[in-house]
């Protein structure tokens, strides 16, 4: 730590299959309940139409993200977007998020996708300060726990 209660600053980089423990360990923590598989991980790492970031802060993983974009399509996907609890509400999820949109808009999409948990209304504000809106909702998507999905949108350039 830099100082009383400062965290290290975390970069980015690009994932790579070597952060494939740290990113599950990171998934499991913050979603318990429908966290991915390591081998549906791997495969979305691997895939040649997405990008994963992770977020390093004194060599730990402590952010992820994702963005899927097939070739030729105009629309993006946001996959995952994960922030480990004591690196909240310092810039890193924005950073994560920022870095998706760059991506997508790189990549030739005119929209953006993602689905929310509505239980968590942290993310809904972030990604709303983004210029993502609510479209829709996909009634109890998150399982086991019965918890919907809010299908955000943002149009035009990042």
């Amino acid at each position: 730590m830099t100082a009383e209660g400062a965290r290290p600053p975390a970069v980015l980089r690009d994932a790579t299959p070597d952060d494939l423990a740290a990113i599950m360990t990171l998934e499991h923590r913050l979603f318990p309940g429908d966290a991915w598989s390591p081998a549906m991980m791997a495969a979305e790492l691997a895939a040649p139409h997405t990008r994963y970031l992770v977020a390093e802060a004194a060599g730990d993983v402590v952010g992820y993200a994702g963005l899927s974009v097939l070739p030729g399509s105009p629309q993006a996907d946001i996959q995952t977007i994960g922030v480990d609890a004591p690196y909240r509400r310092l810039g890193v999820g924005t950073a994560l998020l920022t870095a998706l949109l760059d991506e997508a808009e790189r990549r030739g999409a005119t929209e953006v996708l993602l689905e929310v948990r509505a239980d968590n209304p942290s993310a809904q504000a972030l990604y709303a300060r983004h210029g993502f809106t609510a479209i829709a909702v996909r009634p109890r998507y998150y399982q086991p726990d019965d918890v919907d999905a809010i299908v955000m949108r943002r149009e035009g350039p990042a």
